[in-house]
């Protein structure tokens, strides 16, 4: 049997479609039982989308049913789950959030009690378990629903305790909260360090979330930057598990950037376990060659954060990441945390301007998103993967082509990388045109 509903980042999609109070209920029931404890203490947790409380009163009531306690931690980040886990000693937590996507989805997410996100077996298993057509607790097994107050400052003072050394005094920063869940606790923790505090996308309506701001849209940070005469930006998501960066002249710094920062600073610090980095196939190039000439080992994982994870963990290293800005440092956390990641960037930087950056050197790049009847055509797409092997071989040593389907999304995504924009546009714009031919 394979996984019908969980994707690469739990299950997702339209609030209401697939995404209805019945599956979240029984969702919840099958991974509350799945715990094994007798009474099981359980985190909740969720992003600004109007559907949040809806399925929040849904997972609170599978769990609850299947003999648990739910604990509702209201809005927060999706990196306070895991932190909140270890604090507590909860025995699962659920994220309700569809990270960057817009406000019509949402989503739902599981960490286990070690403080990782479920394993695809577990997950599978889940899918099993919402086949039971038993259900029934008996009523003195029937589980509390309480809120769990100061949860926000509980996270805050974790990131303020790990960070206790970095001074911001006198940084002016500007934050693009996405209008999602890191609108109140990313502001107060600057604050806290001593920084002059700029916000925008602050004011969460419930449908507003990522609405052209947000680190899917983070070009109008890099204006706001630079026409307010700011010395950093930073941009995180919907469900705050990922940033990007812009510096004083408005140029976007991606999580290749901040890693290749963050791997260096590290290092030297000697806090850089195991002596290496995880990355996925996406990337950037130049990355690659600047941790070997750093002699940094760089592991590679198929496009998503989980998996990025898993690496790090069989490797027993500590830093690893995405390009689309999640940053994951094993030492703080055990999945990506985007206001940790921007507090390790100004770390790296150690007073330096982000202008004055310098960890590795960038290759063109150019991604276009397809979108396509059936990702899953790709496969046997015997045109167009010929034509992606040849663009592969001619860029062999200099660059670099990646044709992949999204995992979330009926898309197929273009990446070419080449020494020059011209040449990546060319190919780039070629190969798009032609997967639009077959599978569009």
């Amino acid at each position: 049997m394979t996984r019908k509903l969980f994707g690469t980042d739990g299950v997702r999609g339209v609030a209401g479609g697939l995404l209805t109070a019945e599956l979240a209920l029984g969702l919840a029931q099958a991974a509350t039982r799945k715990t094994g404890v007798k009474r099981p203490q359980v985190l909740i947790v969720r992003d600004t989308r109007e559907s949040g409380e809806m399925l929040q009163a849904a997972v609170a009531a599978g769990v609850s049913a299947a003999g648990g306690d739910a604990l509702l931690g209201g809005v927060l980040p999706t990196p306070a789950a895991p932190l909140l886990i270890g604090r507590y000693g909860f025995d699962l937590a659920v994220v309700l959030s569809a990270s960057h996507n817009p406000f019509q989805d949402n989503g739902i997410k599981f960490f286990a009690g070690d403080g990782y996100k479920l394993s695809d077996e577990s997950e599978l298993e889940i899918e099993r378990d919402l086949e039971r057509t038993e259900t029934q607790v008996p009523l003195a097994q029937i589980g509390q629903v309480r809120d769990l107050r100061g949860a926000g400052e509980d996270y805050l003072r974790e990131l303020h305790s790990h960070f206790a050394e970095l001074d911001l005094s006198g940084l002016d920063v500007l934050l693009d909260c996405a209008n999602g869940a890191t609108h109140r606790v990313a502001p107060e923790i600057f604050r806290r360090l001593g920084a002059k505090v700029t916000v925008i996308a602050d004011q969460p309506d419930g449908r507003n979330i990522n609405a052209g701001c947000g680190s899917t849209h983070v070009e109008q940070l890099g204006v706001r930057v630079r026409e307010g005469g700011h010395q950093v930006g930073f941009a995180f998501d919907g469900d705050g598990d990922r940033v990007l960066a812009v510096d004083r002249a408005g140029v976007v710094v991606d999580g290749d950037e901040l890693m290749a920062l963050a791997a260096l600073h590290l290092r030297e610090r000697e806090r850089l376990n195991g002596g290496g980095v995880v990355v996925t196939v996406m990337t950037n190039y130049g990355f690659h060659s600047a941790m070997k000439q750093a002699g940094v080992e760089v592991a590679i994982t198929q496009v998503g954060d989980r998996y990025v994870l898993e690496e790090m963990r069989a490797l027993g290293w500590v830093l690893g990441g995405e390009q689309s800005g999640h940053i994951i440092d094993m030492s703080f956390n055990r999945t990506g945390d985007g206001i940790a990641g921007a507090l390790l960037t100004l770390e790296a930087l150690a007073g330096r301007d982000l202008t004055e950056r310098d960890a590795m050197q960038k290759l063109p790049q150019r991604l276009v998103n397809i979108r396509v009847r059936e990702r899953g055509a790709l496969e046997s797409a015997t045109e167009v993967n010929e034509a992606v092997s040849v663009a592969g071989k001619a860029l062999e040593g200099r660059g670099r082509v990646l044709v992949r389907p999204s995992g979330t999304e009926p898309l197929v995504r273009v990446m070419v990388e080449a020494p020059t924009q011209d040449e990546t546009d060319e190919v780039c714009g070629r190969l798009a045109a032609l997967v639009e031919l077959e599978l569009g």
